[in-house]
């Protein structure tokens, strides 16, 4: 499907049908594309939690907003995104070594050259590493999002939760991460009361978003 027209057509499900849940090839294609994701220097500063049983419905519950238990309740799939808490040299490490393996390094002084340059700008957002690191985990959400609509899955990014009540829940925080976000992905019920057919889509128009080319 031409992209355009995926944005045009998506929309963010309400209600999900809990009988209809995601094979786990599906899940694995919107996981690729989360993985492929564009991040600030390339440190990939996120993990991925996938949230499908009866036992991470009553984990994470008691930390879901009111507004959207009732979704999360029917919800078959979530999706946790997690950022680092911080930028470690080892992370920095872990990803250069594997851009050398992909062959993207000529010879080792590219190698130390971009080892510089991640660690300058690592150390540029010492004090708000975890925000820095929410703000690359949101392209990754998008990512998500898109992969899904693109196998006809419907999702809602989320926002409404208790980022320290999952934290505590999974033990995050011990392991250098905090969740930030997450997107339930599921099939809507035949009357969402959010689809298109009811609610068209509503977006300002260019003239009010695009400012002028220079």
């Amino acid at each position: 499907m031409d992209f355009l027209k995926l944005m045009q057509e998506r929309y963010t499900c309400k209600h999900y049908d809990p009988a209809k849940r995601l094979n786990r090839a599906e899940i694995e294609q919107i996981l690729e594309a989360a993985r492929l994701s564009p991040s600030a220097v390339n440190l990939q500063p996120w993990r991925f939690i996938v949230a499908d049983s009866a036992k991470s419905k009553e984990l994470l519950e008691p930390a879901i907003m009111e507004t959207n238990k009732l979704r999360f309740k029917d919800v078959p799939c979530t999706i946790l995104i997690c950022a680092r808490t911080e930028n470690l040299d080892v992370d920095i490490e872990r990803v250069l070594n594997q851009e050398e393996a992909d062959g993207r390094f000529p010879d080792p002084d590219a190698k130390a050259a971009q080892r510089k340059g991640r660690t300058y700008f690592r150390d540029l957002h010492a004090e708000d590493a975890l925000i820095w690191n929410t703000k690359q985990c949101y392209i990754a959400m998008t990512s998500i999002i898109y992969a899904a609509a693109a196998l006809g899955i419907d999702s809602t990014p989320v926002e409404g939760f208790w980022p320290e009540k999952v934290d505590a829940a999974l033990g995050l925080r011990e392991k250098g991460l905090s969740c930030q976000l997450m997107v339930f992905l599921g099939h809507r019920l035949d009357n969402d009361s959010n689809q298109l057919k009811f609610r068209p889509k509503s977006r300002l128009q260019h003239t009010d978003v695009f400012c002028d080319y220079i």
